[in-house]
């Protein structure tokens, strides 16, 4: 008796493929959004603009409007040669593969003043930018223990002011007197800095005084 015919199933190959697809990289007439932020080829913010004033830009210098933070609000879009810009993705990655990506920390208080504040961020996105995580760590001293939702505002804040650097990797998470949270690099072409006015010239994103320490 012959055996029965088996069923179409779906290629489980094709379905991998789909899904490590890369997203798609809006570049001019392509952008969606009807207001975007425009930030230079070396990171000068030029401010918030309708889109057909950032492509009326971008074509004004001979240059390419690329969408590099779609999920930032509004969106961030860079003035660049397109071509060079894929170019040089691709040697970063490339480059990137060989690195060895690290844990690194950030330690922050509830009363971290706003410029030592700004100087960890500028500290944090030198980090993101090489390809490691980041760990932050707030830990509570005496009376900043009856007032722990001030952490997790910090570190909610921490999150929005990353957003076009990092994403989420460890949500915040309080345990006795400290929150941690981890955040992981974002694609290189999808980084934008924020804080990079405060980062530090010679600040060596691989020394081992920034490891995060396995001590809790």
């Amino acid at each position: 008796m012959p055996l029965p015919p088996k069923p179409n199933r779906p290629d489980n190959r094709n379905r991998r493929n789909q899904g490590s697809k890369e997203p798609q990289i809006r570049v001019n007439d392509r952008i969606r959004a009807p207001k975007v932020r425009v930030v230079t080829a070396k990171g000068d913010q030029l401010g918030v603009m309708s889109t057909r004033d950032a492509l009326a830009k971008a074509k004004e210098i001979g240059l390419d409007l690329v969408e590099v933070a779609p999920n930032a609000d509004p969106p961030v879009c860079r003035l660049i040669d397109y071509g060079k810009y894929k170019y040089m993705q691709a040697k970063l990655q490339k480059n990137n593969k060989a690195k060895t990506t690290k844990m690194k920390e950030v330690k922050l208080r509830v009363g971290t003043d706003v410029n030592d504040y700004n100087v960890k961020m500028g500290r944090t996105e030198q980090f993101l930018d090489h390809g490691h995580k980041v760990r932050f760590q707030l830990r509570f001293r005496a009376r900043e223990n009856a007032h722990k939702e001030l952490g997790l505002e910090m570190m909610a804040k921490v999150v929005e002011d990353m957003r076009t650097m990092g994403q989420v990797d460890q949500p915040a998470k309080l345990a006795g007197n400290t929150v941690t949270m981890v955040l992981s690099p974002l694609p290189a072409n999808q980084r934008v800095k924020k804080f990079k006015k405060y980062e530090e010239e010679d600040f060596d994103t691989e020394s081992e005084e920034f490891d995060a320490k396995d001590d809790e």
